[in-house]
């Protein structure tokens, strides 16, 4: 009796599955498709980390026309039209990409840059990253555990900052409307400064506001903001350089000099042959002459005397130190000077002494006292 209704039991299961499947066709079938899409997709992701991006676009295209809910594949063939310059493909994969995630920031952001930066369609960018900005977010705070919180926050700082180019690339489009220029650059201005409220440290924010603040001839604020990205970033050379020619415009030749000293350092530094950095001795080079044209000529010849005189210490300690070296084993060792300089066979290496010493250098903005603008440091 038992064996009797477990087995009219089993018939029972069997027979409701049937039922099921024959009134559930469709949800089968796309469950079905799900399954064979997402393992297309899954090919596409190893193509994509292993680098084989034309495997990528085919297995990714073969996944998302059967299931093309998958958003990540549609935000990763995105990256990859990016890379081959195909920005109308990248638009529309990344278009998918929150059509079928609308909480998806980063497709978001990407479809903003590329509208701005490589097709000039500010508009839409800028509706993008507003989009963005009054997406609201359920935040998740989890000592140790979980914390979406700060992910929120970067993500709004980058929206208003990308907001900031966009307005600002618009406003090199007026043509001779100066008033409309003006009135895009205070709407970057706007954004830039927002940006900043949420990452005070960010250098590209500072940079950008500064450089907007320049453009309009707020010099007072352009020049504190140019010294806060420089404090942010002391190695990033654009400051210094924006810097020095703002220091010129207003007549502080002196510490203009200075400014583009450092910012020919850094380019020489990234690439010797750089047309950036040939323009940046050819400023150099006007700076001196109104250094030396101006009633300065003292503190240049200070400037250079010192440069000149730190050289000669330099070259005889690296000499007393060669000569100091008696066995192999001392030859292999580094010797540190006073000064944090550390001399390897003759040549300078960088040591953690040298590295602070240069920062400390760099990081500094001694002309920051001239300007009087409102603009906060931090």
């Amino acid at each position: 009796m038992k064996k009797l209704l477990s087995a009219l039991f089993s018939l029972f299961i069997i027979f409701a599955v049937a039922v099921a499947a024959y009134f559930n066709q469709q949800f089968l079938l796309k469950q079905y498709d799900k399954v064979k899409g997402m393992y297309y997709v899954y090919k596409g992701d190893k193509a994509y980390r292993n680098l084989k991006m034309q495997q990528a676009i085919k297995y990714y295209n073969k996944g998302l026309n059967i299931y093309p809910e998958h958003y990540g594949a549609w935000y990763n063939l995105g990256n990859i039209y990016v890379e081959y310059e195909d920005y109308y493909s990248a638009l529309n994969a990344y278009s998918q990409a929150f059509k079928y995630n609308p909480r998806m920031m980063v497709a978001r952001m990407n479809y903003g840059i590329v509208s701005s930066e490589k097709l000039g369609d500010f508009d839409t960018a800028i509706d993008q990253y507003n989009k963005i900005l009054k997406t609201k977010r359920n935040l998740v705070s989890i000592p140790y555990v979980y914390n979406n919180r700060i992910s929120y926050k970067e993500n709004k700082a980058i929206a208003y900052y990308n907001k900031g180019v966009a307005y600002r690339l618009k406003s090199l489009y007026c043509n001779d409307d100066w008033e409309l220029q003006r009135k895009y650059l205070a709407k970057a201005i706007e954004a830039y400064k927002k940006s900043i409220e949420i990452n005070p440290n960010s250098y590209d924010a500072q940079y950008n506001l500064g450089l907007a603040y320049h453009i309009t001839g707020n010099y007072d604020q352009a020049g504190k903001c140019y010294c806060n990205a420089i404090k942010s970033a002391p190695m990033n050379y654009e400051a210094h350089y924006n810097l020095a020619i703002l220091l010129r415009k207003m007549g502080h030749y002196k510490e203009a000099y200075d400014e583009i000293d450092k910012a020919s350092t850094l380019i020489t530094a990234l690439d010797e042959n750089s047309a950036t950095q040939q323009y940046a001795a050819i400023v150099m080079n006007d700076i001196t002459r109104s250094v030396y044209n101006n009633e300065h000529r003292n503190y240049l010849a200070e400037v250079l005397e010192e440069e000149k005189a730190q050289t000669k210490k330099h070259m005889a300690k690296k000499d007393k130190d060669i000569k100091s070296k008696e066995t192999k084993e001392d030859k292999k060792k580094d010797s540190i000077t006073s000064t944090g300089i550390n001399f390897v066979n003759g040549k300078i290496v960088a040591t953690e002494e040298l590295d602070k010493a240069m920062l400390d250098n760099f990081g500094k903005c001694p002309s920051r006292s001239i300007f009087t603008g409102e603009v906060e440091d931090f």
